[in-house]
């Protein structure tokens, strides 16, 4: 588990959903990163500060690169926040500039770059306490309507008394 530090962290957008394993940022992934966002000081940003612990090791004394990919596949996810859209990972590269040390302290930060239809151009990457750029990403992603994407999941959970009703829009209520 990773050890957030952040002070703030607004919620993510579930639609009703009161489980979330996300692997990145999901309360009900007891192996997950459980990484924490917030809007950042320019308010053009989401950034999480977080320290990596040595189950997340790659080379001694560093994260591995899946890690590190999956750090700054969330930052780009969550900046979405700032356009109001669900969107999903369509591609993304990684520059790996610097090892990315265990148990120091990170940033991880996103931000949309650019949208064009459907489709949101992002950017991160992860500092260390200094500043200093480690590891830099950019990806597009495709928005989504997610109760139309994840009906089936959702009407299981609502089986299993795990969600809240989505709320009807034309109403203004819950559905039962």
């Amino acid at each position: 588990m990773s050890k957030s530090t952040h002070p703030t962290t607004p919620q993510v957008m579930t639609f009703g959903w009161q489980r979330d394993g996300c692997f990145g940022c999901g309360p009900a992934n007891p192996r997950g990163l459980h990484l924490l966002f917030a809007l950042g000081p320019d308010g053009r940003s989401y950034r999480s500060e977080f320290t990596l612990e040595k189950h997340y090791a790659g080379p001694p004394g560093h994260a591995h690169g899946g890690i590190i990919a999956t750090i700054l596949d969330e930052s780009m996810g969550k900046a979405m926040k700032l356009r109001g859209k669900v969107a999903l990972t369509r591609r993304m590269t990684v520059d790996y500039l610097k090892p990315v040390p265990l148990d120091k302290p990170l940033v991880a930060e996103g931000r949309v770059v650019r949208v064009k239809g459907r489709a949101l151009y992002n950017r991160a990457e992860i500092r260390d306490a200094h500043g200093k750029v480690l590891a830099r990403s950019k990806g597009v992603f495709l928005s989504i309507d997610p109760e139309k994407m994840f009906a089936r999941e959702l009407a299981v959970e609502l089986e299993e008394g795990m969600a809240i009703p989505p709320v009807n829009t034309k109403a203004g209520k819950r559905e039962k």
